[in-house]
């Protein structure tokens, strides 16, 4: 199977991380707006990823990508069977991808996506008044919802911790250091989600990227 994209989205190394902890083999293609390859745009009509191509089926978006994996091979427990944690579980993934990712866009891309990768200035402002006065009030939200078993559903990993934990390496990239004092219990969980096997790779070769072009 190809996974079209590229791991500093967040939406990309969510469906990379379930896919290494359910031990699913993905090649990974980088694409994004400008690419013109054949399969990436078939996968993907709108250019947006990561898109996935398994044989002659493909399909975009990080959420219908992995509940595809899902159901091709069951039994990874990552997304709960009862009815309560499977709905809990697709909030705190929706979270993320829109109310999280909010954040990514106007920081990450900003201060780390403009300048270093497209060479064009980014909007400063723009990211300097989301930290401020946006991301503040959203980790309060986590911080008032981690329990303590340091898993957001069932007092077990699951696909909530990857999607919620994905968006928060963006930010540790771009800069944003979350105050132990006021997010205790947020910095404890994302220090426990990021040292799992699934994500320490996938970091690690992100900051050798980063470390490259300054």
């Amino acid at each position: 199977m190809k996974l079209f994209g590229s791991s500093f989205s967040p939406f990309v190394r969510k469906v990379m991380v379930y896919a290494a902890e359910c031990g699913i083999a993905l090649d990974v293609v980088p694409a994004g707006p400008d690419s013109v390859d054949p399969e990436f745009l078939k996968a993907s009509p709108f250019k947006k990823i990561p898109a996935l191509l398994d044989e002659d089926f493909s399909l975009p978006d990080s959420s219908a990508i992995i509940a595809y994996l899902d159901a091709k091979f069951p039994g990874s427990g990552l997304i709960p069977s009862s009815p309560q944690d499977r709905a809990r579980t697709i909030w705190y993934e929706e979270y993320a991808d829109s109310i999280l990712a909010a954040g990514v866009y106007a920081i990450f891309f900003n201060r780390i996506v403009a300048p270093k990768f497209m060479k064009i200035p980014g909007d400063q402002a723009v990211a300097d008044n989301f930290e401020r006065d946006k991301l503040p009030a959203l980790i309060d939200y986590l911080e008032g919802v981690v329990p303590a078993s340091g898993f957001l559903v069932g007092d077990c990993f699951s696909l909530a911790d990857i999607a919620v934990a994905s968006p928060f390496v963006n930010f540790q990239y771009a800069g944003v250091n979350l105050d132990p004092a006021r997010w205790p219990k947020v910095n404890a969980y994302l220090a426990n989600i990021l040292a799992r096997p699934s994500f320490v790779p996938i970091i690690e070769k992100e900051r050798r990227v980063l470390a490259k072009i300054g």
